[in-house]
């Protein structure tokens, strides 16, 4: 029998992966499915501008998948077995299970609430498609003179806050910030980012922590009052709890733990890439929430399966993080490079040239999603080993 390899999630650590999968081993020896919950490729790194009511296209992962071999399961994960190797699932047909022999888990993160009194109620958000459209109904809705305010200063506040403020100047947009604004730039990149945000009109509250979210204002921690027709929240990322459900082994964050290969410390025929694996960076730190980690986990993660399954020594991919890339709006970005401790170098990218930068980032990433087998080798590899359904592996 066939090698049964499940990827879960399709976004960019999960697309990516199946794809690489599929370009590289036979199969006539493996048979790759991919489960997502939507029928589409959400690029959410565009989420910001499809709130704001840009045309965002989202590609059909039937499309992106036609013609590689990879099956696509439309069904949502509730739950995953990893002692029975099952995945529980729901979805249009009901629920049901899917067996596997390799899994590899990346069901990416959500916005994390922080337990705040009324950001579930009365916050929006740009972390999913659903929030985003619902994020974009109410903006479509607010008059001239509303008031916006976006809660947290990282890389998704600041595209946010800067896209609602160029895309709509009749709104008063300002930015909660726990710090001070770009703390963590370079001197030069972040007077570039201040200056940008007093060309678009953005106030920003610094130190300031916001401890409850209202229908039409948000409470600071001294108390303070600021005013909100809409509050985004932006304030970090939460992965969901199935993986801790599940008995593999997780840190504090409710990430799986995983060896520098991306497999699980716990279950090795689990792998996990993406937001949702705590990986350890060559800096010795866990490698932040983001596109850049999903890419780098994801192609450790399918290089160690292809590897181990092929009987071949097991690279290494570099887990390294070169820098943060940051939008402001349609025609200005900051691109700004960092050292093997995260700090922020001296030198930084700014104005058009970073923003079509980041633009060629984005259509990259879209283009390596359209096409997942790109480059197809005209031979795959085939496996070393077959596995029996006990888990025993045999000489194939």
């Amino acid at each position: 029998m066939k090698h049964r390899i499940v990827v879960l999630g399709a976004g960019y650590a999960g697309a990516f992966a199946a794809g690489n999968l599929a370009r590289r081993l036979s199969p006539a020896d493996t048979e790759i499915t991919v489960v997502n919950a939507v029928p589409d490729f959400v690029e959410r790194m565009r989420l910001h501008q499809l709130a704001i009511g840009q045309d965002v296209a989202f590609r059909k992962l039937a499309d992106v998948f036609a013609g590689t071999g990879v099956r696509l399961r439309l069904a949502r994960v509730t739950g995953v077995d990893p002692e029975r190797r099952t995945v529980a699932l729901t979805g249009e047909d009901g629920d049901g299970e899917l067996a596997y022999d390799t899994l590899l888990y990346a069901l990416g993160s959500s916005v994390a609430h922080h337990g705040v009194p009324g950001v579930a109620e009365y916050a929006f958000d740009v972390t999913g498609r659903p929030s985003a459209l619902r994020l974009r109904e109410r903006l479509a809705g607010l008059g001239g003179g509303g008031t916006v305010l976006v809660v947290g200063e990282g890389l998704t506040g600041i595209e946010t806050a800067t896209e609602i403020a160029e895309s709509r100047p009749d709104l008063s947009v300002a930015l909660a910030a726990r710090g001070e604004l770009g703390a963590w730039l370079s001197p030069k990149a972040r007077r570039h980012l201040r200056r940008a945000f007093d060309r678009l009109g953005i106030t920003v509250h610094e130190h300031t922590g916001i401890e409850a979210v209202e229908p039409t204002r948000a409470i600071a921690a001294d108390g303070t009052s600021i005013p909100a027709d809409v509050t985004v929240w932006s304030a970090g990322f939460a992965v969901h709890p199935i993986a801790a459900a599940s008995g593999l082994e997780v840190a504090e964050t409710g990430q799986i733990v995983v060896d520098r290969t991306m497999r699980s410390v716990s279950h090795p025929d689990v792998y996990a890439a993406g937001d949702c694996a705590y990986a350890i960076g060559e800096n010795g730190r866990p490698l932040p929430m983001s596109c850049a980690s999903a890419g780098f986990t994801n192609m450790q993660a399918t290089a160690a399966i292809i590897a181990r399954l092929t009987g071949s020594e097991v690279p290494t991919v570099g887990l390294k993080y070169y820098g943060n890339h940051i939008s402001l709006g349609r025609r200005d970005a900051i691109f700004q490079m960092v050292d093997g401790d995260v700090r922020s170098k001296s030198w930084y990218l700014g104005g058009r040239t970073a923003a079509r930068l980041k633009a060629g980032v984005l259509n990259g990433a879209g283009f390596g999603i359209a096409h997942p087998t790109f480059g197809v080798p005209k031979r795959k590899r085939r496996l070393a080993t077959a596995p029996d359904r006990a888990g025993v592996r045999v000489a194939a």
